[in-house]
């Protein structure tokens, strides 16, 4: 993989902030998009926007053709069986809150448990504490260890015959822990559990198949895989799609409708209700493209090679302090804080030199309380980023040591 070729596909790197060149370091909070995802839109809009499976004319068969052949790029690049088992929806909280609402409501009572981790983005926390409230079961944590990562034997412990759902992120947001879906998955599979994975900040960076893992849920969005906002994927076993009913009605997903009764199409449309994401779909399916020309283990090589590469380069610099695993078990996120100086004066002065990086707590509230911080800096690496970017984060992180007295 040529680094300096793939950046010349992204004209906004092409710039200068703050009289500095651009050196962006939050893909893992959205990715920037390359030319052919931005040409692939406005294409949609110049030439043949128009709805999908309504209209029998020209510009209506095009765009339907469109849509629907980005479900099945989708179905290819995550090895799912069946296009009926790719929904598209918003993005990865849509699709967890979908799984939350329709299948948790309906399959869980007092005596079941949910089990998820502490290191969950809120979307895969809020939506199973709401289940539980309404339902009666307990939810239940996996403990951590001291680096980030999860123990099976913990997994084992915690969960039991009563649990029904096990939701877990395969990649943190926040540490870079890579967790082992795999094994995870055949624990839960053992109690009969049904597993959902939070795919969001996997599935950019590293290939996934959905059959391998045996999930039986699995969400991702297309802004953080180079795809625009408000497009996403609930891939779903269609044994378990079939039985759950849609938590959206209106329009596109209807079979019949009477005066007093109604019928939902088939698979997967019985979930998109309405005029669905028509030009997000067709950009996705363009970021699909683009990602398997690059390839993803060439991706997930070049960020782990940064990323370790950034580890070494920190390790060196007094007072900061660095959260998560080895370079080996984590995927291009690097979290830190720097003594005394809150993240958010970390970022801003980084910005000042034109390093973009994420400040906060990540929507992970629960996992900063278990790092016993209230927030952090983070920086998150992708295909487009070399290590000249390490270098310019490093001499800026330096400078705001300097700025803040520390150095």
């Amino acid at each position: 993989m040529n680094v300096e070729t793939v950046r010349k596909m992204f004209p906004i790197l092409d710039q200068e902030v703050n009289g500095h060149p651009l050196v962006y370091l939050d893909s893992a909070a959205t990715s920037q998009k390359p030319n052919q995802v931005i040409e692939a839109v406005e294409d949609y809009y110049k030439r043949y926007n128009s709805n999908v499976h309504r209209g029998v004319h020209t510009l209506g068969s095009m765009a339907t053709d469109g849509y629907e052949g980005a479900r099945e790029k989708v179905r290819k690049f995550i090895n799912a069986k069946s296009m009926q088992e790719i929904v598209f929806t918003r993005g990865t909280t849509t699709s967890i809150n979908l799984v939350a609402s329709s299948y948790g409501k309906a399959n869980l009572g007092p005596d079941d448990e949910i089990v998820i981790t502490p290191m969950e983005h809120h979307s895969n926390i809020i939506p199973w504490q709401q289940v539980a409230k309404e339902t009666g079961a307990t939810l239940k944590y996996i403990p951590l260890q001291k680096d980030g990562t999860i123990a099976l034997s913990d997994v084992e412990e915690t969960v039991t015959d009563n649990t029904k759902i096990v939701s877990v992120m395969q990649v943190s947001n926040v540490l870079g822990t890579i967790n082992p879906i795999k094994k995870i998955t055949e624990i839960a599979h053992k109690h009969d559990a049904v597993m959902v994975v939070d795919g969001a900040q996997a599935v950019p960076h590293m290939k996934v198949d959905v059959q391998d893992l045996d999930a039986d849920f699995y969400a991702f969005s297309g802004h953080k895989m180079c795809g625009p906002t408000g497009i996403g994927v609930l891939y779903g076993k269609k044994k378990l799609l079939k039985k759950m009913e849609p938590v959206e009605f209106g329009g596109e997903m209807i079979d019949f409708v009477d005066l007093y009764d109604s019928t939902w199409k088939e698979l997967p449309w019985k979930f998109e209700g309405g005029t669905p994401i028509i030009a997000g779909a067709i950009g996705l399916g363009a970021a699909i493209d683009f990602l398997e020309e690059i390839g993803l283990e060439n991706i997930e090589k070049h960020e782990q090679k940064l990323v370790a590469y950034a580890m070494s380069q920190l390790k060196d610099i007094d007072g900061v302090t660095m959260f998560g695993p080895s370079p080996e078990e984590r995927a291009g996120v690097l979290t830190f804080n720097c003594d005394d100086v809150h993240p958010h004066d970390v970022a801003t002065v980084l910005d000042a030199e034109g390093v973009a990086v994420r400040a906060g707590h990540h929507c992970a509230q629960p996992l900063m309380k278990w790092l016993e911080v209230n927030a952090t800096a983070r920086a998150s690496f992708y295909l487009y980023n070399t290590e000249e970017d390490v270098d310019a984060f490093v001499k800026a992180l330096i400078k705001t040591k300097e700025y803040f007295g520390d150095v």
